[in-house]
């Protein structure tokens, strides 16, 4: 199970990495200043193994030096059983040329396909969606590890199951939307989107990215379910990540991760953070 975490946090990057900063303003690594003068640093991440991701430039290394604790979105779940479904079966849920489908890409992931039956069809979306994983560390694992290393306390901001209910509130229906729009998806097209994606996080350019947010994420869904994604992925969870950012930031020095889709635009964590009296400042824009 350890490979499908890596991949819920991806395809929820590509879902909703819709970043838009401020007018002029784009950005990675921010510095953050207390209103008690405390530094700490917010770092936007793309939940990826992809090893293009992880050349960090030397002001991230020491803004991570200089911070006292490290935290990340959320840890992985200790019972893996919260991504099956209790009473159901896709073998109910999809037709017969569908689960055909679901059968050839359990083979590509190397996934067990009766395991697959009783997955939830958002997270069959997740892990379909996705080049396989090239190694067993996202970026943020990645850094995660880097701070263990220097001797920082590494945290989350969610509890696993704030982090991972998100999808839950989704009808099976909808799910099964989700995964319908997966399936529809040649392996062709999603290499290509990923590239696209990638290369437009690098950028730090947050219109770019919004962008292609547009043109990959809007055509697969149905705008009432777009929206409500947004509002339970982003918004919701931009209140909740940037509340508990301040509260540990006026404690201490911290460095954060976060998916770089929760950092732009006016319900973003940067807006919220400057609402709450914290002064920010742009480190490194991009990785291009």
């Amino acid at each position: 199970m350890r490979h499908f975490y890596q991949k819920l946090v991806v395809f929820l990057c590509l879902l909703v990495l819709l970043s838009h900063a401020q007018a002029g303003e784009k950005g990675l690594l921010w510095q953050v200043e207390a209103p008690n003068g405390q530094i700490s640093y917010l770092f936007g991440s793309m939940h990826t193994d992809d090893p293009r991701v992880n050349d960090y430039p030397e002001v991230l290394t020491q803004a991570l030096e200089k911070a006292d604790s490290f935290y990340m979105e959320a840890f992985p779940p200790n019972d893996p059983t919260i991504f099956l479904m209790p009473d159901k079966t896709n073998a109910q849920l999809l037709h017969e040329d569908e689960l055909e489908q679901v059968r050839l890409l359990t083979e590509r992931h190397s996934m067990r396909f009766d395991i697959a039956m009783r997955m939830k069809p958002w997270l069959l979306a997740i892990v379909f969606d996705l080049p396989k994983p090239q190694s067993d560390f996202s970026q943020d694992a990645m850094l995660a590890a880097m701070a263990r290393d220097k001797g920082k306390q590494v945290l989350a901001l969610e509890s696993a199951d704030e982090h991972f209910s998100v999808l839950d509130m989704f009808t099976i229906d909808e799910q099964v939307t989700m995964l319908r729009a997966v399936l529809k998806h040649s392996q062709a097209d999603k290499e290509k989107d990923f590239e696209t994606l990638i290369k437009a996080y690098m950028s730090g350019d947050t219109e770019k990215i919004g962008l292609v947010d547009e043109k990959i994420t809007r055509g697969m869904l149905s705008k009432a379910l777009w929206d409500k994604m947004r509002v339970k992925i982003l918004d919701e969870r931009n209140v909740l990540m940037a509340t508990r950012m301040a509260e540990a930031a006026n404690q201490g020095s911290v460095f954060v991760a976060m998916g770089a889709s929760h950092l732009g635009g006016k319900q973003g964590v940067v807006a919220l953070l400057r609402e709450k009296g914290f002064k920010l400042s742009v480190l490194y824009k991009g990785f291009n």
